[in-house]
């Protein structure tokens, strides 16, 4: 097995892994998590395939009941519940960021690609918010939308502004190429 084969196969694992860690931070009293975060760093990272296989794997941990959620959470009645079309949005945010991101992209472009990603999170939230939570439309904008609104821009600044450096560190890997 070829040595960028191998790391196919493990990245997205140490991809679940940052996602799994960062979700157990919570910030302030309207729980704002690095969940977010972790799957835009993931993504602006590591190549399509293996930042959505990332986030899937994230999810399907999830499923089977580890507590890699939010605040130790896990479980299959997650994807049932209000915020589940927060969490099965994560594979397309992955993929989309990934897919608009690489080592030569601009730190505005990575940023970019970082909010397109996260409105697909919204999507799912507020789509999850009314047709499983029960919400009306402008109920589910903003209870999962606007309270988010500024803390994932700057989440969105700082995964902008690490992404380079990191992929600077990288480079001689013929994978990061």
């Amino acid at each position: 097995m070829t040595q960028n084969r191998t790391l196919s196969l493990i990245l997205p694992a140490f991809g679940a892994a940052i996602i799994t860690a960062l979700a157990q931070i919570i910030i302030g009293a309207v729980p704002i998590t690095l969940q977010t975060f972790a799957v835009g760093l993931v993504a602006a990272i590591l190549k399509p395939r293996e930042a959505t296989l990332a986030a899937t794997l994230y999810l399907i941990l999830g499923a089977i009941g580890l507590p890699v959620f939010a605040g130790g959470g896990g479980g299959l009645q997650t994807f049932f519940g209000p915020s589940a079309g927060y969490l099965l949005a994560y594979p397309f945010f992955a993929f989309v960021t990934s897919k608009l991101t690489h080592t030569e992209t601009p730190i505005w472009k990575n940023f970019l690609a970082f909010v397109l990603g996260d409105a697909l999170v919204f999507v799912g939230g507020i789509l999850s918010l009314h047709f499983l939570g029960k919400m009306g439309w402008s109920a589910a904008v903003a209870v999962g939308l606007t309270p988010f609104i500024i803390p994932d821009l700057i989440k969105g600044l700082i995964v902008a502004l690490v992404t380079k450096p990191v992929l600077k560190v990288l480079k001689n890997h013929s994978y990061f190429n």
